[in-house]
């Protein structure tokens, strides 16, 4: 009796199980997949698998192309730190083409890192371009200005 319900229930049994005593796993990974393995006809298998073909293609391109768009803001950013080149960003970008944009929330960032430094390098221009000659002669009388008036003030000076 076990022997007939063997039989009848033991493919759709081992297909439930995930293959059951097939020794160890590696021998379980390593049976292909069948239409009567996963319990559908001929052209539902044959769908199925264009499908996950499709799937693995699609997951594959998206995946090179975030890898492309961080190559490119590498890139980008040691264009702009003037730091050395990196071969594999530069062979990344080159094979991706001119189709790869930086990601909108890492322009963002950049974008906000770009403000900040035009407030530093304003304030730096303003600096560089200040006349050192007057600010010295204004230093120096106002200096001789709070001599006088502490030597009016102190009657020990």
């Amino acid at each position: 009796m076990a022997f007939l319900m063997n039989q009848m229930l033991g493919d759709k049994l081992k297909s439930f199980t995930g293959g059951g005593d097939e020794g160890n796993g590696k021998a379980g990974a390593e049976v292909k997949e069948t239409a009567e393995s996963k319990g559908m006809s001929r052209e539902e298998f044959e769908e199925y698998q264009k499908q996950m073909v499709e799937e693995k293609i699609q997951r594959d391109k998206d995946f090179a192309t975030r890898k492309a768009e961080r190559a490119n803001l590498r890139v980008a950013l040691r264009d702009k730190y003037r730091l050395p080149d990196s071969t594999q960003d530069t062979a990344l970008v080159e094979m991706a083409g001119d189709d790869i944009d930086v990601p909108e929330e890492l322009a963002k960032m950049v974008d906000e890192d770009e403000e900040e430094e035009e407030a530093n390098d304003s304030f730096l221009d303003r600096l560089q371009n200040l006349d050192m000659d007057t600010l010295k002669t204004k230093a120096q009388a106002t200096m001789t200005e709070m001599k006088q008036n502490a030597e009016e003030k102190c009657t020990l000076m």
